[in-house]
């Protein structure tokens, strides 16, 4: 078999993989350029490198492929026009940002009186990160409500509540792609409409910068208190600063980097290139696959123990802190920093590389809803 020149991004899970197929160069997903690309063959990126005409041109490339869910970083109508085949991995940390979004709900909620299972949370977009916050919402006793006018023109069984319903709800939570264009575009889709948030409603964005205007909410911010998760920024790496001053827990796009996830994200676009080949390549994704940690827990579901729980497993503090060391920085300093953190983010587990023992089956129930192990002791 002919050996193939790849370029790979060096910060996704496992790119040695590809050393199966051919030769495989790894850059910084800033660094990629045309010269670098020139005689490459297939292309693995992140989120990160836009993949268009000035990257492309004069290059040998036949497959582009994106280790994320979300792909608006890639100029489709381009690879199409030139015959390039692309892939991507759809869903692979759907998981992941959804407990990211639960851990930093218990998390505000946690110093509070307030009940989870008091709470209306308004999800914008049901595709896979959007279903799994609601059912993972629902498991802890909140009441749903869902925003995604597309697919309800594709299921006319499934009810669409208008986006102001969503804005008034105490959650907002966003997962939905940028698009630039058309009815359903949602660049500013959060913008004039911000003046509808309650007063101490939670408004979390995960998605991508740009699908808030990060202006107005500023605007928003000096004179209504509103509790704000910030993990995507419009112009990454430069974020705006003064949102990262305001934001109750800010993460340097992050939400969706669990281990399992990344991983999720290397072997679905591994399998696809294999498909676009005609092999049957193998590779081990799971050699370093660890056991199930152990963890007892028979308290109340309240917003506090359940945080007490995910803490152990999930420090979003930490890394909010660890963020906001960039207000102290310089501009070129930040950039750096932003890239740095999420280069060497830690190894982080999910919720189901745990077995949860308790004594009460109501909780084995809404454990086992957020993916945990559960079993009773």
């Amino acid at each position: 078999m002919k050996k193939y020149n790849i370029v790979v991004d060096e910060n996704i899970a496992f790119p040695e993989c590809f050393e199966l197929f051919g030769n495989v160069t790894k850059v910084k997903g800033r660094d990629i350029s045309n010269s670098i690309v020139k005689n490459c063959d297939f292309l693995i990126v992140r989120s990160v490198t836009k993949v268009d005409e000035h990257l492309l041109k004069n290059t040998e490339v036949k497959f582009v492929a994106t280790a994320t869910s979300g792909f608006e970083h890639v100029d489709l109508e381009y690879l199409l026009k030139n015959n390039i085949q692309f892939a991507y991995a759809k869903g692979c940390n759907s998981s992941a940002v959804a407990e990211y979004v639960i851990t930093s709900i218990a998390k505000l909620l946690s110093d509070t009186t307030e009940e989870l299972f008091d709470k209306t949370i308004g999800v914008i977009g049901f595709g896979n990160i959007g279903t799994k916050v609601a059912q993972m919402s629902q498991a802890l006793g909140m009441k749903i409500k869902i925003n995604d006018p597309p697919l309800n023109r594709i299921d006319k069984s499934f009810q669409s509540v208008s986006l102001n319903k969503i804005l008034n709800c105490e959650i907002i939570t966003l997962h939905v792609p940028l698009t630039f264009q058309g009815d359903d575009k949602t660049l500013n889709l959060i913008d004039e409409n911000l003046h509808i948030i309650k007063e101490n409603s939670i408004l979390i964005n995960t998605s991508r910068g740009g699908v808030v205007n990060e202006s107005n909410l500023l605007k928003v911010l000096n004179h209504k208190r509103i509790k704000l998760v910030t993990d995507v920024w419009i112009n990454e790496p430069d974020v705006n600063i003064d949102l990262l001053a305001k934001s109750d827990i800010a993460t340097p796009h992050i939400a969706g980097y669990s281990f399992e996830g990344k991983v999720n994200g290397t072997r679905m676009i591994f399998e696809q290139l294999n498909n676009f080949l005609g092999t049957n390549f193998k590779f081990d994704f799971f050699v370093n696959q660890h056991e199930k940690e152990t963890i007892e827990f028979n308290n109340d579901i309240s917003p506090k123990s359940l945080y007490e729980l995910l803490k152990r497993i999930y420090n979003i503090e930490s890394d909010s802190t660890t963020m906001k060391r960039m207000l102290f920085m310089k501009s070129q300093g930040r950039k750096e920093f932003f890239d740095e953190l999420r280069k060497n983010y830690p190894l982080r587990k999910s919720f189901n590389d745990y077995l949860i023992k308790t004594s009460s089956e109501s909780i084995k129930s809404i454990l086992e809803g957020l993916r945990f192990n559960v079993t009773i002791i």
